[in-house]
C-alpha cells in the first residue's frame, strides 16, 4: 500500500503558506465581488467545517451551506442552483459532481487534495479488492471517484458506525478503506469482520495521547472531543468520539465549560457560534516547535481563499469533471448512503 510522498506534503504546506493575508478593506471587496459573482452564475457556495472561517461565514451569508461532507453532498444535490462552488478538498467536489452531473461544479483550487485520497490509488485498491471477492467494499468519502466506483458503499464519519453495523447484522464481511484509525474504531465498536487499508489523515494522526493527558491535567474540567480518524490511544481518552457535526453538537449539549478538541481547528468557527460561552482548546499535535506537518489544520483546506474563489467564479476555472464512465458506478454507493441516512432520520423522527 502506497505511502504519501513527503514531497507532496511539503508542496502542499508551501502553497498554503504563500498566501498573503488580506487587509480588512481587501477582504470586504472580495466578499462583495463574490456575492455578485454567485448571483451572476446562479451559484451557491458550500463550505466544509475545516475551511477558513471567512469562507464559512460567506457561505452562510449567501444562502449556502457550512457542514460536513455528508451534508455538503446532500445540500448540493437538493439545491436548485445550476452551479455549485465547493470550498473544501477535491473529493468533495467530485462527490458533488457525481450526485449532480447536470450541474457545473467549481472549486477555489483543484490542488486541494487529501492524504487519505492520495494514499488509496485505484490500481492498488482494486487489486486488493480482487483478492477478497467475498467481501463487501466500504470506502470512506475521502476517496477518489474511481475508488468510489469500485465500492459497494460510501460512508462518512457521521454514518459509518450505523452502516457497518447494518452490514454486519446481515452477515457481511467488509473491506474498509482508506483510514485505518477510523476503521479500527468502527471495528472495535461493532465487532465487524473488517480488512483495513492502511491510510491515515495527516492532521488527525498527529494528535498525541501523552500530550493530551498533560493538557487535561491543566484543564481537569474539560471534555475531550476526538474525531475517530485519530489514533486509538487518543480515541481512548475521549469523552465524545464523533464526526465534525457530532463534535459541534457536543459543545452545545455537554455542561463542561472547556473543551479540548482533537480535530482540525477550522471547526472552531461553528463551535464558537453554537456555544459562545465555552473555552475551546486545540488538542496537542506532534509539533513541539515546528516539527508537525499539519499543526491541527489541513494544509490543503488552507488553499481555499477568497481570491481563488473569486477567480473561479468570474472565469469559470477549476471546474470539477468526472469521467462519464465512472459516474454510473460511483453514484450507486453514494445513493445507498444517502438513502440509508434518510431512512435513519425518518425512523428517529418516528420514534421520538
Amino acid at each position: 500500500m502506497s505511502q504519501i510522498p513527503e514531497r507532496v506534503l511539503v508542496q502542499a504546506h508551501l502553497a498554503a503558506k504563500q498566501v498573503a493575508p488580506l487587509t480588512t478593506a481587501e477582504e470586504a471587496d472580495y466578499k462583495a465581488r463574490i456575492r455578485s459573482a454567485l448571483l451572476a452564475r446562479d451559484a451557491v457556495l458550500v463550505a466544509h467545517y475545516y475551511t477558513d472561517p471567512v469562507l464559512q461565514a460567506l457561505a452562510e451569508e449567501t444562502g449556502g451551506c457550512v457542514s460536513d461532507s455528508l451534508e455538503m453532498a446532500r445540500f448540493g444535490k437538493e439545491h436548485p442552483a445550476s452551479t455549485l462552488v465547493v470550498a473544501g478538498v477535491r473529493f468533495m467536489g467530485e462527490t458533488s459532481k457525481i450526485l449532480s452531473p447536470e450541474k457545473q461544479v467549481l472549486m477555489p483550487t483543484l490542488e486541494a487534495t487529501c492524504s487519505l485520497d492520495i494514499g488509496c490509488p485505484i490500481e492498488e485498491f482494486s487489486a486488493f479488492c480482487d483478492q477478497h471477492p467475498d467481501r463487501t467494499v466500504v470506502v470512506y468519502a475521502n476517496t477518489s471517484a474511481a475508488v468510489k466506483a469500485r465500492a459497494d458503499w460510501v460512508v462518512t464519519s457521521s454514518c459509518a458506525l450505523e452502516i457497518v453495523g447494518h452490514l454486519m447484522d446481515k452477515g457481511e464481511k467488509i473491506i474498509w478503506a482508506p483510514d485505518q484509525h477510523l476503521g479500527n474504531y468502527i471495528q472495535r465498536e461493532t465487532g465487524a469482520d473488517m480488512l483495513l487499508w492502511e491510510g491515515s489523515c495527516i492532521v488527525h494522526e498527529e494528535f498525541k495521547a501523552k500530550a493530551l493527558l498533560d493538557l487535561k491535567a491543566v484543564y481537569p474540567d474539560a471534555a475531550i472531543l476526538v474525531h475517530p480518524e485519530s489514533p486509538m490511544s487518543v480515541v481512548e481518552l475521549a469523552d465524545v468520539v464523533g464526526s465534525t457535526s457530532q463534535l459541534i453538537k457536543a459543545t452545545q449539549t455537554l455542561p463542561n465549560p472547556t473543551f479540548i478538541v482533537a480535530t482540525d481547528r477550522g471547526i472552531f468557527y461553528k463551535m464558537q457560534q453554537g456555544a459562545p460561552g465555552k473555552l475551546l482548546i486545540e488538542a496537542p499535535t506532534a509539533g513541539s516547535g515546528a516539527t508537525c506537518r499539519s499543526c491541527a489544520h489541513c494544509p490543503w483546506m488552507a488553499m481555499n481563499t477568497l481570491p481563488a474563489l473569486l477567480q473561479s467564479l468570474e472565469q469559470g476555472t477549476n471546474e470539477i469533471l468526472v469521467p462519464e464512465h465512472l459516474v454510473p458506478q460511483a453514484v450507486k454507493p453514494l445513493e445507498r448512503m444517502l438513502e440509508f441516512t434518510r431512512q435513519a432520520r425518518l425512523n428517529a423522527v418516528g420514534n421520538a
